[in-house]
């Protein structure tokens, strides 16, 4: 177990039962599948209504979905065991990295993506920019809170989510590029 980990484990101990431990297992579940799976296929619907066009949905919805698979994958290879199991709150299986880092800042990454695209005003796009990215991090700490997930597990779901993130984006700007010069 790497030091970080080793280090923060007291920590997480003391959180147990605490209303902010509460707070956490509430705002886990804006991260879980049964949230995350009918959230995703509404908001890319939004998302494919608003833009008229399929390939920001389908951007939105496979690129979710594609990085759902890719952590499995990922869990797969590294078989790393979690701190404790807990099927009421989605904590079965492996733990490096954190599905719901992971998965959440790529599906509302891209949502707030879309949205900015959108969204004329300055102030209003930092304003979604903010929340987005607090929910983001609430979700992906709560894991850690919790005591499903170590604080690497979360730091690594967070980077790779991101560099997936990051990717997609990419892809919706190529995309968006060749169409004009089509």
């Amino acid at each position: 177990m790497p030091y970080i980990d080793q280090w923060t484990r007291a920590f997480v101990a003391t959180l147990n039962e605490t209303n902010l431990y509460y707070i956490f297992r509430a705002v886990t579940d804006l991260g879980s599948k049964s949230f995350l799976i009918p959230f995703t296929i509404v908001s890319s619907l939004l998302v494919w209504v608003i833009f008229r066009d399929w390939i920001p949905a389908l951007i939105l919805g496979g690129g979710t979905l594609v990085t759902h698979l890719f952590n499995k994958l990922i869990k797969t290879v590294i078989a790393r065991e979690r701190p404790s199991i807990w099927v009421e709150a989605n904590a079965e299986g492996y733990s490096f990295p954190s599905g719901h880092s992971m998965i959440t800042i790529v599906c509302y990454g891209l949502l707030v993506y879309f949205i900015c695209k959108k969204v004329k005003s300055n102030k209003i796009k930092v304003a979604i920019q903010v929340i987005f990215a607090l929910l983001i991090l609430m979700i992906g700490l709560s894991r850690y809170v919790i005591n499903v997930h170590y604080l690497t597990d979360i730091l690594a779901g967070f980077s790779i989510g991101f560099g997936c993130l990051l990717a997609l984006i990419n892809l919706d700007m190529m995309i968006n590029k060749h169409r004009s010069q089509s």
